[in-house]
């Protein structure tokens, strides 16, 4: 099963609102339901820029009123939205275990903790997550033949690359918002944004030093970005290596049946291993020989 796949979920009715909703937020083939999934994924995006403008200190002295009224206000969005998926499912929890259901559960936990625990609110960052929704939108659709290899190539391998690069962005945000909650400013942690420029800086490994986290549980955390930052090169070209050769194997198949011609009736296109024309029956000349 696919870490980030949705979980098998039946309307809880057949008919009514609850049926409604339920198409379209769980079916992605209709306007509806991607027009739905856009104003999440937007929500989403403004939601984190919100929580990332608050960590600026000035920012939040000058605008903490309208800062604090949005991230309730998106707060409460979401909590309607975690619900509403509740309700229109026959089995609820089912979705509510399921990958997606913890992230959206985790989306929204932050922001009535900080009711309670100072500091929790930068946890929201986790919403980043939920951006992973957008690839649903995007349907597949047949790749564009270029001219070049290369092109085609670095065409076709760009979803995978997008995946990639979301998930390093995700990170970023996530390890960006836990080193500023667990360094903080006193240790140059100033902000959301800079605590993300550090996290960037130890991923690419180039360590400039200029801000260093001095906490045992902040060093742990710098320990697991610079493994990761060793796979930031080698995945996405190992991704286009993969796509160039698949792409090379099939012009190459495409040369071939170009090239096998019926000598008694003309007919060309015929399939690598075919061996006797599929219009007159004649024998074909053998692929390899040309």
């Amino acid at each position: 099963m696919r870490p980030f796949s949705a979980p098998q979920l039946n309307p809880a009715t057949e008919t009514g609102w609850r049926r409604r909703w339920f198409d379209i937020i769980y079916r992605h083939d209709s306007r509806p339901s991607r027009n739905f999934d856009l104003i999440l994924v937007v929500a989403i995006i403004a939601s984190i820029l919100v929580v990332m403008i608050d960590s600026v200190q000035h920012l939040h002295a000058e605008w903490s009123t309208g800062l604090y009224i949005l991230e309730w206000a998106f707060t409460i969005i979401f909590t309607a939205e975690y619900l509403l998926r509740l309700a229109v499912v026959k089995r609820p929890l089912r979705y509510a275990v399921s990958i997606w259901g913890i992230i959206d559960l985790l989306s929204i936990l932050p922001a009535y903790l900080s009711l309670f625990i100072p500091g929790a609110q930068s946890l929201l960052v986790v919403r980043a997550l939920r951006i992973l929704r957008v690839f649903r939108i995007l349907k597949l659709t047949r790749y564009i033949e270029e001219s070049g290899v290369l092109m085609t190539s670095l065409w076709r391998s760009r979803r995978k690359v997008l995946v990639f690069l979301f998930t390093v962005i995700t990170i970023t945000i996530i390890a960006g918002a836990l080193m500023y909650v667990i360094e903080g400013p006193e240790h140059g942690f100033s902000n959301i944004p800079a605590s993300m420029y550090w996290a960037v800086v130890t991923m690419a490994t180039v360590g400039f030093g200029d801000i260093v986290p001095q906490t045992v549980l902040g060093r742990f955390v710098t320990s697991v970005l610079i493994l990761i930052g060793y796979s930031i090169i080698a995945v996405p070209t190992g991704i286009y290596t993969a796509e160039l050769a698949s792409t090379m194997r099939e012009a190459e198949l495409a040369a071939r049946r170009d090239a096998r011609g019926c000598p008694h009736c003309g007919l060309e296109g015929h399939e690598p291993d075919a061996r006797h024309c599929r219009r007159c029956g004649g024998e074909l000349p053998d692929a390899f020989n040309h």
